[in-house]
């Protein structure tokens, strides 16, 4: 009787095993909401297969004049990790948190990110804060340490799994820096200027040293006035500038309207504040970054 209930209490114990999640595999993966296209990518990176993302902003979609839905309100109450970029990017997203009663995880993934000011004549909806963060590459270091440390919080026994993940993607983070370095390295200070849709790239600017010039401000559904855009234009013919772009998120008639008055050919679409689809070269954030350098590259060098 005694080795029968031995016998009972090992199989017993085996098909429990196997029910079991083996150690370092989640049981199920974790429900996380992004606020946008470029932190759903960054979340994926980092929790791999221990999550699931839904992004809230998707593709070629602005976030600054997103509106939620009903749906989107349900999506964040059955998530346990809400990732938002913070620095007043995404206004909404917060009233959408509070007025559903989310009770899960709140993440501002520039926590921690010196902020850049804007220039105080520029018009725009972020009091005098430049969102845009993550596109210097070395703020989105932050974002992934950011986003490994929440998610390592509810998931500690994934913990190692999101360290793994944040400190090769760290890696891939640097080697891009260096590339766009060196890649800008050859031009001159007056071939370093760029005409763009809005004014979304002060901390690239800052970073690898480029004039960026705007007809809108900093949100890009503002409208310049006649008295912006005419002096836009005069210092397009003045300093010679042939690098315009637009932004794929953008209305590119203003700037299409810009080029054909100052007889410049507009370069490839620029991806800024949201990622591409699938078969675009904007579909993940190195690939959009290393889409963008090349295109400027491409521009400046015409000036």
């Amino acid at each position: 009787m005694k080795r029968q209930t031995l016998k009972l209490l090992a199989l017993s114990a085996l098909t429990l095993g196997a029910l079991l999640p083996l150690p370092g595999i989640a049981a199920e993966p974790i429900p996380v909401v992004a606020s946008f296209s470029i932190l759903g990518d960054l979340v994926q990176v980092v929790g791999g297969e221990r999550v699931k993302v839904t992004t809230l902003v998707g593709v070629d979609a602005d976030a600054h004049t997103f509106e939620p839905k009903p749906l989107d309100a349900k999506t964040i109450l059955q998530s346990r990790l809400f990732v938002i970029n913070g620095l007043n990017f995404e206004p909404w997203a917060q009233k959408l948190a509070k007025s559903t009663n989310y009770k899960g995880q709140m993440l501002a993934a520039s926590e921690g990110i010196k902020p850049r000011s804007m220039p105080p004549e520029k018009g725009h909806n972020h009091a005098d804060t430049d969102p845009h963060a993550w596109q210097d590459p070395n703020n989105v270091v932050l974002y992934v340490k950011n986003i490994a440390k929440s998610l390592a919080s509810l998931d500690p026994a994934g913990a190692i799994h999101y360290q793994k993940n944040s400190a090769k993607y760290i890696e891939e983070l640097q080697a891009l820096d260096q590339f766009t370095l060196a890649q800008f390295a050859p031009l001159t200070a007056k071939q370093r200027q760029v005409i763009t849709s809005h004014d979304a790239f002060g901390y690239f600017a800052a970073r690898y040293q480029i004039r960026f010039l705007a007809p809108q401000g900093i949100n890009a559904d503002l409208d310049p006035s006649a008295k912006e855009v005419a002096q836009l234009i005069r210092q397009i013919k003045r300093d010679q500038i042939k690098a315009v772009f637009v932004e794929n998120m953008s209305n590119p008639k203003l700037l299409a309207q810009i080029a054909q008055d100052t007889g410049v050919t507009l370069g490839a679409k620029l991806y800024v504040d949201a990622l591409s689809g699938p078969s675009e070269p904007g579909s993940t954030y190195l690939k959009m970054m290393r889409h963008n350098v090349a295109q400027l590259v491409a521009g400046m060098r015409q000036n």
